[in-house]
């Protein structure tokens, strides 16, 4: 069975990278070699594995990583520390 990860990164910059892939310790390597030089990483190092989950389904994986990467810098922190409680009320939209 074939494992996918969905990983978020710290940037040296203070910004979140999110990520997927089958190999975790390889794309971490990329990203801190400078592997590709067109990557948001790639002037941002080093970075710093902050935030991973393992999937099985790929498709499930893929919708994931979507969905954190529309997520703002506090609700991505959130999820970061752990604190599961606050994602619902960072996701409501604030009105005046």
């Amino acid at each position: 069975m074939k494992i996918y990860y969905v990983y978020i990164l710290k940037c040296s910059d203070n910004t979140y990278y999110t990520g997927i892939t089958s190999n975790i310790e390889k794309r971490i390597t990329e990203h801190q070699s400078g592997k590709h030089k067109d990557s948001y990483t790639y002037l941002r190092r080093p970075v710093e594995l902050v935030f991973r989950a393992e999937f099985t389904n790929v498709e499930l994986a893929i919708d994931t990583e979507k969905q954190i990467k529309k997520w703002s810098k506090v609700k991505k922190q959130a999820l970061i520390n752990n604190e599961f409680d606050k994602l619902p009320n960072l996701s409501k939209k604030k009105f005046k």
